[in-house]
């Protein structure tokens, strides 16, 4: 029997309808427009079509963006200065650093420079904490929407193992705290994990966000896991960070495409914590 697939681009349209009627609620009470601003700093291509396809997702619920576009060769204290700036804005309701900056500029001092009431992607150390104490805090939009797409497809969680491969502060760490708060047991893996294989074995739900195209093989995954790919390369098409081979697909119980899985549901994520974090400034 094939697999469940976890379609994440079905699910994000379903979360923009619902967003749009709440955007229009706050238009009609405040006669203001939910604003994200987003900021590219340097000329990556990727990036780049990342952050219009975050635009494009605010337009089609009704919202507004601000794009901040700062030359490669920025520097911290010019970047921490226009996120202050955007900080201070009150139309301004949620704030996105695209991932990566250029080489010379601290990542982290600008990520921790945004307004933790303006922090819709989740990226943080304020927020992460807090997320991870489970207090109010909005989380990280990739495992975020990734914990949304296993809830709407009923994939039950408490106390089954979870397996994450990688380490990212803004995806493999706050995943497995995200798993933890729902009460699935977690292992933490990494490129340089020994026995990756013996312990991907072992996973019911494993998630592969190492970064490196199809680096968890099929083989080490065991009959019945549901698996969800948070990797995007672009080879053969776009494959993710595990080998989902047809073979495979017939043995597991779930899993998300790539394209079209953990992908929408990031942007979908982003725009959500957007609204919501208008609606608290209302």
């Amino acid at each position: 029997m094939s697999a469940l697939v976890l379609d994440g681009k079905k699910l994000a349209s379903l979360v923009e309808i619902d967003l749009a009627t709440r955007v229009a609620h706050i238009k009609e009470k405040t006669q203001q427009t939910p604003i994200l601003a987003t900021i590219l700093v340097g000329d990556d291509p990727s990036s780049a079509t990342y952050v219009k396809m975050k635009g494009n997702a605010c337009r089609r619920v009704g919202m507004d963006s601000i794009s901040v576009t700062l030359p490669s060769h920025t520097t911290t204290q010019e970047l921490l200065a226009q996120i202050e700036q955007l900080n201070n804005n009150p139309n301004v309701h949620g704030i996105l650093l695209q991932h990566p900056v250029p080489h010379q500029i601290d990542e982290r001092a600008c990520f921790d420079a945004i307004k933790l009431t303006k922090d819709v992607d989740g990226v943080t150390c304020l927020g992460f904490g807090r997320m991870s104490m489970g207090e109010a805090a909005y989380g990280s939009a990739t495992p975020q929407g990734i914990m949304s797409l296993l809830k709407h497809y009923q994939i039950e969680l408490e106390g089954k193992h979870a397996v994450v491969v990688g380490r990212s502060a803004i995806l493999g760490k706050p995943m497995a705290m995200m798993l933890l708060e729902a009460n699935a047991t977690v292992t933490i893996c990494h490129s340089r994990t020994q026995n990756l294989a013996d312990l991907i074995k072992q996973a019911d739900i494993i998630v592969g966000a190492v970064g490196k195209a199809r680096f968890i093989k099929a083989e080490w995954i065991k009959d019945g896991a549901v698996v969800v790919d948070a990797g995007y390369h672009i080879v053969d098409g776009g494959v993710g960070d595990i080998d989902l081979s047809p073979a495979l697909k017939e043995r597991i119980s779930a899993y998300t495409p790539v394209p079209g899985g953990v992908g929408p549901m990031t942007i979908a994520t982003l725009i959500s914590q957007t609204v919501m974090a208008a609606e608290r400034a209302m």
